[in-house]
């Protein structure tokens, strides 16, 4: 015992590298003894660097074991740091190159020494972007350059001299955060952030990155950082560049009022997964997304983004007038927002499980249905629906998503509906009540019924939706406009199926019919129709299921997970997480296990990325379903590494 306190107590020489010497000085050695505090450690730095100048952000990091020594009450032995420990004394906060998703980059001072989820709140405090839980750091994926654009160096906007405020609620000055308003330079800045910029050069858009498949989106997924480790534990240094993008798809208490940046950079990351083909959606959809685009673009590039609240109202008006005019149109019994029970006929096509990708109309058969509750009830004709159905469809967990062509008159809805060996594909052709049969649909896939207060709201946005992609035959007719660069409105798809000739009038005439939004109203429609399409929210991952021989495809949404088949693309199985009863990891195997309600056990291991990674996507939207509007400003950071963090929240 004598002999251990002893060696304990005996002096010996620690090696620390100061940065703020320079890249060139030689590494200071103090003497130590194994029960001197780090808070200790850092006086004697201080002491023998002769240097006066504010010390308080400066902390020791151990390079071998790649972590911080932020207990400055622990001894040296207790952090288990010897003679042969490389340490360097470094400012925890240092710059960061920051991609926004409207292509903007800033340099900013950043924490590279907690959390990845605090440092993208203090990010997020700095550039005025509440709720930080929905955004999070990914490594940016390399584009390819040309020999020739070797040099070309990326314009930044510097942000180090901004200070990092405390508190999640931003005192405004004319509209913007106090530190912006600071100098014109700062207020440029802001108004970058807060107002969408015009498009770039068709050349620049070709040289972003455009996944080609299902897997390249897979492999996007995999540069997501963990948010339960520092910058530094994960290899990212100062001036080194990342991505801040929007991760969870769920978008809680948007305010125009006070989330301009937060609208605008959200608007942006959805246009670019449209322009780029990470998202699907219909011709018509596209056309529309376009003419949304232009009337942004034109209305961003005349006034400012605080100053276009009013249109609230001018929105409210616009689709009451648009509801009336759906309405008027339909000749079918109308559906009250009281009804329990909606008739009609329909046509139903039916597809058993692991059916061919390609379709025919050959299938579909007139029936007189039923929807009841969360259920869908068929009979041969009117007269039998007293009696037994053919067949009774719960729709709840199931997948809903349009297939609708308003220029062709088709109003499809395409439903996969859970089975014990995969999924049913069935398909509802409605000759009228599309949109109140669509919205019965969505709610019951969410175990909703049509009492529900959400029901009259969905039916009114389908509605509005449907007449903004009809020909506005009142409309003066579309004039071409030389000006509209159809390579920044829409897919490179339809650049190769269109000339910009051809485009051009198309996007016109549906500009018609938004013509009359104000920038805010036209911004949060334009995100409206983007979260309606059927692949919105999805992140992707390559997965091999346990007792499967192939690798598959995990989609993970804010509400279930989706097992699709690799080889055409379809949908296998969905599983919600209402119905999930816990998940765990085996770390050391590196595999996530799940189990469900009904006994269903789900394991997979992952093949492109960390299993952390898709356990904190899991863990993380189920966080995203405790936030309640009454505790908007409030965020329990203790409960999102619990449900995040796996082995390192211990």
């Amino acid at each position: 015992f004598l002999g251990s306190l002893c060696c304990r107590m005996a002096a010996w020489d620690l090696t620390v590298t100061v940065e703020d010497l320079g890249p060139d000085a030689p590494p200071i050695q103090i003497s130590v003894t194994s029960e001197l505090h780090i808070g200790g450690v850092i006086l004697k730095l201080v002491e023998k660097t002769n240097l006066k100048k504010d010390w308080s952000d400066h902390a020791l990091w151990w390079e071998q074991k790649q972590q911080w020594l932020l207990r400055t009450g622990w001894t040296l032995d207790k952090c288990g740091v010897h003679a042969d420990a490389r340490l360097v004394f470094t400012p925890q906060h240092k710059p960061l190159r920051l991609g926004l998703p409207n292509g903007v980059t800033l340099k900013m001072r950043a924490c590279f020494s907690s959390s990845a989820f605090r440092t993208v709140m203090g990010i997020c405090r700095v550039l005025n972007l509440r709720h930080p839980e929905e955004l999070s750091l990914l490594r940016p994926v390399e584009e390819k350059k040309k020999k020739k654009d070797k040099d070309s160096s990326e314009e930044l906007y510097d942000l180090t001299d901004v200070p990092l405020t405390a508190g999640s609620v931003q005192a405004l000055y004319d509209g913007m955060p106090a530190h912006f308003a600071d100098s014109p330079k700062t207020e440029a800045v802001y108004k970058m952030l807060s107002v969408s910029l015009p498009s770039p050069a068709p050349e620049a858009i070709a040289k972003l990155y455009r996944p080609a498949s299902v897997v390249d989106k897979t492999h996007i997924h995999t540069r997501w950082l963990n948010s339960s480790r520092s910058l530094m534990q994960q290899g990212i240094r100062e001036n080194d560049k990342l991505w801040l993008r929007f991760k969870y798809y769920t978008f809680h208490d948007m305010d125009p009022k006070y989330d301009a940046v937060r609208l605008t950079q959200l608007y942006e990351q959805a246009r670019w997964a449209i322009l780029l083909e990470d998202i699907d959606c219909t011709e018509e959809e596209m056309m529309l997304f376009g003419a949304l685009q232009y009337h942004i673009g034109k209305l961003s590039l005349s006034q400012d983004m605080v100053s276009s609240c009013q249109g609230m109202d001018d929105l409210e008006s616009a689709l009451k007038s648009l509801e009336v005019k759906m309405v008027g149109d339909s000749n079918s019994t109308d559906i009250g927002i009281r009804s329990t029970i909606m008739h009609n006929h329909l046509i139903i096509d039916h597809f058993p499980p692991c059916r061919p990708k390609r379709l025919t109309l050959k299938g579909y058969k007139q029936y007189w249905c039923k929807f009841q509750d969360t259920s869908i009830s068929y009979y041969k004709s009117s007269e039998d629906r007293y009696g037994e159905p053919i067949q009774q469809l719960n729709l709840k967990g199931c997948e809903v998503a349009p297939d609708v062509s308003v220029a062709g008159q088709k109003f499809c809805i395409r439903l996969l509906i859970p089975a014990p060996e995969g999924m049913n594909e069935i398909y509802l052709r409605c000759e009228n009540q599309y949109s109140q049969w669509m919205a019965a649909c969505k709610l019951a896939s969410k175990g909703l019924m049509l009492l529900d207060s959400s029901y009259q709201n969905e039916v009114k946005n389908i509605q509005t939706f449907l007449a903004m992609q009809r020909s506005n035959s009142a409309a003066p007719a579309a004039q071409t406009d030389e000006s509209i660069n159809t390579h920044s409105l829409v897919s490179p798809r339809y650049h190769k199926k269109y000339k910009p000739k051809q485009l051009t009038p198309r996007i016109l005439e549906a500009y018609q019919n938004v013509a009359q939004l104000s920038l805010t109203s036209a911004i949060l429609k334009f995100l409206q129709i983007w979260q309606a399409l059927p692949d919105f929210g999805i992140s992707y991952f390559m997965v091999r299921f346990k007792g499967s021989r192939k690798d598959e495809v995990l989609g993970i949404t804010n509400n279930r997970l989706i097992r699709i088949d690799l080889g055409i693309g379809d949908v296998v199985k969905t599983w919600r997480y209402n119905n999930m009863r816990q998940w765990n990891v085996n770390w050391d195997i590196r595999q996530v296990a799940i189990e469900f309600d009904g006994n269903i056990n789900i394991a997979f291991t992952c093949v492109n990325a960390d299993c952390k990674v898709v356990h904190e996507y899991i863990g993380g939207y189920i966080f995203m379903s405790t936030r309640s509007r009454q505790q908007s400003d409030t965020l329990n950071e203790e409960l999102f590494h619990k449900l995040t963090g796996g082995h390192e929240a211990l």
